[in-house]
């Protein structure tokens, strides 16, 4: 009788658990540095733009296969590291993107150039990265080729855009 009653309240208490409503806005409030930004962040320098429209989604996620691109609901459900930074590419100059982390670790970290604002990757049309730059294929990277270790402060990090190539993605080829 315990364990029946301990079950139901278990049961009852999952079903009232509140989740977390979904919306395109979860982890930005965690991910935005502050001004001049001290702490455990990671400083992103974008190379190879194939243009400037749309907007720009950097997200960290824990290094670890089953959970790196994993949807952002179920991660800050389970109490998982999420964070995201979304800004409009600006039309002129480098492109450099700083997002803060909860502390020194190791993470993975991707990179979307959301060509068309659908706010989803779209492998004709968008442009993708990850740290670590792997050289992509038809799956996505494993975690432990993206991983990057942050510090106490800022960690410099360079990521590749690569984009439709033929059959596959890949970085743009530059002329000359």
């Amino acid at each position: 009788m315990v364990i029946r009653a301990t079950s139901l309240f278990v049961t009852a208490l999952l079903l009232g658990a509140a989740a977390l409503p979904s919306s395109p806005d979860l982890g930005k409030k965690e991910g935005q540095c502050r001004r001049d930004e001290q702490g455990p962040s990671l400083l992103v320098d974008v190379e190879g733009l194939k243009d400037r429209q749309g907007s720009l989604k950097l997200e960290v996620y824990p290094a670890n296969d089953e959970d790196f691109l994993a949807d952002d609901n179920v991660l800050l459900n389970a109490g998982k590291v999420f964070r995201r930074v979304e800004v409009p590419v600006p039309q002129t100059g480098s492109v450099r993107l700083c997002i803060r982390v909860p502390g020194p670790g190791t993470y993975a970290v991707s990179l979307l150039h959301d060509r068309d604002g659908n706010r989803k990757f779209g492998w004709t049309v968008d442009g993708i990265g990850f740290s670590g730059n792997p050289k992509l294929g038809w799956s996505k990277p494993k975690a432990a080729r993206v991983a990057v270790t942050t510090g106490a402060g800022p960690t410099l990090l360079s990521i590749l855009m690569n984009y439709r190539s033929g059959l596959g993605v890949a970085p743009l080829k530059r002329k000359g």
